[in-house]
């Protein structure tokens, strides 16, 4: 399948073989090698907040299998496959230790590949994470709402998301946005959580930061509460006036904060 440009922020990834799969990756930067994991959208871009985090540190930005140009593979079905796809990237990359950041999905992404090699990180960050139980809060179901409810609770700010929107003219982006969502639901459909997560996660040791949004309308904040309490140590940021998408909406400030937390534990 040709996977379509993004009107903004477009770049030309690099390609790099992964136990047979052609993974896209973006990396730019030098000192600290910092792997970001995005979330469930905002792919084939360069982002503002990539940018800034490469002023600073060598930021390494893949598209995960079934998201983006990273095409998806037979045997992709849950994240153990993405855990052992990531330490092989890694290991392609020559990369042995590393600070490592993920953003909703890859947030979940992130604390799974952390429960299970928590010696190679350097420091985890998750922003704006899911992937835990809240039984009293499970919050919104995404697969039940339509394309405009889920932009309209992922986004507070909708000028930030006039920049990375994409055509809905453009029939080719909304193949690639289906494609996408249906990774994603192979992903999470069922569960749409671990219940062995928080015991893995006590088994970190490296520093680790959970980034909040100041009124997250997609996720419940209590998800990123959680977090902090069964990771050992954890801290806490909130990034002010922003929603899930604050990675977008707020690309400066978020990563201003998570450099200060990386270089403090460099």
């Amino acid at each position: 399948m040709d996977v379509p440009k993004p009107r903004n922020y477009y770049t030309q990834p690099q390609f790099i073989d992964v136990n047979g799969l052609s993974t896209a990756y973006r990396r730019k930067g030098s000192g600290e090698p910092v792997l970001f994991l995005h979330g469930a959208g905002s792919t084939r871009m360069w982002l503002p907040m990539y940018e800034r985090f490469s002023e600073s540190v060598d930021f390494i930005a893949p598209e995960h299998p079934g998201f983006g140009e990273t095409p998806r593979p037979d045997w992709l079905q849950n994240f153990n496959d993405l855990v052992i796809h990531y330490d092989q990237f890694l290991a392609e990359l020559d990369i042995l230790d590393f600070h490592l950041v993920g953003w909703s999905l890859g947030g979940w992404t992130a604390a799974e590949f952390a429960s299970y090699y928590p010696r190679r990180l350097k420091s985890l960050t998750l922003i704006v994470p899911i992937g835990l139980r809240l039984p009293d809060n499970p919050g919104v179901d995404f697969f039940k709402l339509l394309p405009e409810e889920l932009v309209d609770l992922l986004f507070n700010d909708k000028a930030a998301l006039e920049t990375v929107a994409p055509d809905p003219d453009d029939f080719d982006e909304i193949c690639q946005a289906h494609y996408e969502a249906s990774t994603f639901a192979k992903l999470i459909w069922s569960p749409r959580y671990n219940l062995a997560l928080e015991h893995r996660l006590q088994r970190l040791d490296c520093p680790a930061l959970v980034v909040k949004a100041e009124d997250d309308r997609l996720v419940p904040g209590a998800m990123a509460d959680r977090f902090a309490e069964v990771i050992p140590g954890a801290g806490t940021v909130t990034i002010p006036d922003t929603g899930h998408a604050l990675c977008i909406e707020r690309p400066n400030d978020t990563a201003v904060a998570i450099l200060k937390f990386i270089q403090e534990n460099d």
